[in-house]
């Protein structure tokens, strides 16, 4: 179960939330496909182990996806034509060097309408766009603590309605 959700900012489009279990990472993940609109820039931040592959599982399941969902690590990106979008997810872990995002060709993801969910992109930047929305993910105790960010007017939306979403009602007074 997922608990403590709080927006911490005065428009919401922050949240901070426990996640005591791996099943509750994924519900996260669940929650947010069901406020995705195509052309999100998604960053997933946190140390190796931290549930970034685990919260994307779970989005990828709330949109529909019933196979496999492995991490991009040796393959860069993995595609997924899933409900109403076009899903990729990228890992840039093995990057060793910014410039191997470009000589990669990867650019022309981030362009269109499909929906970009990176694990590591700080790997390569500073040739990505910037994102619409950062969660980042750290272990507190024996779960983890995820804060979520909306960082432009989509991502903000898309964050607003997320902490919509889990709460089951508003967020806060004066946040719609």
């Amino acid at each position: 179960m997922i608990e403590s959700i709080q927006a911490p900012d005065d428009n919401g489009a922050r949240l901070r939330t426990h996640l005591p279990a791996e099943t509750d990472t994924e519900a996260l993940g669940a929650a947010l496909a069901t406020v995705l609109v195509p052309g999100l820039h998604i960053w997933l931040q946190g140390d190796l182990g931290m549930g970034k592959t685990t919260l994307t599982r779970g989005l990828l399941r709330g949109l529909g996806h019933a196979g496999k969902v492995k991490s991009p690590t040796y393959t860069l990106i993995e595609p997924y034509v899933v409900s109403r979008l076009d899903l990729y997810h990228f890992d840039f872990y093995r990057f060793n060097s910014p410039e191997e995002y470009l000589d990669a060709g990867l650019d022309e993801y981030f362009s269109g309408q499909g929906t970009c969910i990176v694990e590591w992109p700080d790997k390569a930047a500073p040739y990505l766009p910037v994102a619409d929305i950062e969660i980042r993910l750290d272990a507190e105790g024996s779960g983890r603590f995820a804060e979520i960010s909306g960082n432009t007017e989509a991502g903000r939306t898309c964050v607003i309605e997320l902490v919509k979403a889990l709460r089951g009602a508003d967020p806060a007074p004066g946040t719609t």
